[in-house]
């Protein structure tokens, strides 16, 4: 039996925009999804999914996860391989939009794959595999999700011909909680609405575009000089970008509410969008607890954990 992890993550700045060449910054969480592999007699490809889920989560990305698997085994040149597997994943990230759960999962299978066949991937090679995994779930995938799944840490992210993957480090860990809708979002669909209407009423988002590339160097800034409070006021000018490019919801605007009036520095969706979750930077076990018992009064459930780990 062979095993490999991948990280969740969430994105504090730039989810969006960053398919569009503008840098993004995402953190990997202390939530993974791992994967075993083990040899199979059963002639056949044999999948079990044990992750934990935000409900339908898995039986809803069932075909794209299809998809995923047989572009990893493609691209590790493992397809003849397939029917003689077993392949378990488990681990305590949640399956929910807006964690990278389906990143987490690639980085994980690829890991255990290549550990199982005595490959010897680097993590640029389990980095490139999971983004072709990737590919099935997303269409067009930025490479964040996969990017954080498989280095960990704080990264600054720019995806095209002069894109960059750049660690960043914090001065000290941050207490976050991230938030859940409960509603399974369609991030393909929420990519693909960007670019329609990008196009089609491009001057506003023009303007929103270059709103988002000055903010998020500021906000590299603030989060490098231990500016938290900065970082705070720049994730809740991000949401508002993000609500400008359609890709929020009133599910997501309640939670980032409840958030900030219980005394979040910031809050803002992470991720896809369209549903999933929020991420609220509550500096201190006091004030996340604060913050995150107040959402659970309203029936969500939350995760408490931390960025810059």
């Amino acid at each position: 039996m062979s095993e490999g992890h991948g990280y969740g993550k969430v994105i504090l700045f730039n989810e969006h925009f960053v398919v569009h060449m503008i840098p993004a910054i995402a953190s990997a969480i202390d939530k993974k999804t791992v994967a075993t592999v083990r040899d199979s007699d059963k002639g056949e490809f044999v999948l079990s999914d044990d992750r934990p889920e935000t409900p339908g989560y898995k039986k809803e990305k069932l075909s794209q996860q299809k998809d995923s698997l047989d572009r990893i085994f493609n691209t590790m040149d493992l397809a003849n391989k397939k029917d003689s597997l077993e392949l378990t994943l488990g681990g305590d990230l949640l399956c929910a939009t807006g964690l990278g759960a389906s990143a987490a999962s690639c980085t994980a299978t690829a890991r255990a794959l290549s550990d199982h066949f005595g490959l010897n991937y680097s993590l640029e090679e389990i980095n490139n595999v999971a983004y072709e995994g990737e590919k099935g779930y997303h269409g067009t995938p930025s490479g964040l999700d996969n990017t954080a799944a498989t280095y960990g840490g704080v990264i600054w992210f720019k995806r095209g011909d002069d894109g960059v993957m750049e660690k960043l480090n914090l001065k000290n860990p941050v207490e976050v909680v991230i938030a859940n809708t409960g509603i399974v979002g369609d991030t393909t669909a929420a990519v693909s609405g960007v670019r329609e209407r990008k196009e089609k009423y491009q001057e506003k988002y023009k303007k929103l575009f270059k709103s988002a590339e000055e903010m998020v160097f500021e906000a590299r800034k603030a989060l490098e000089s231990g500016d938290i409070k900065r970082v705070g006021e720049l994730m809740n000018e991000n949401h508002t970008l993000l609500q400008g490019i359609e890709v929020s919801s009133k599910e997501l605007d309640m939670l980032v509410g409840i958030a900030r009036d219980n005394g979040a520095i910031g809050a803002k969706m992470t991720g896809g969008g369209l549903g999933g979750n929020i991420l609220a930077l509550t500096p201190g076990e006091e004030l996340q607890e604060e913050v995150a018992n107040a959402i659970e009064s309203k029936g969500f459930s939350v995760i408490r954990t931390s960025v810059g780990v």
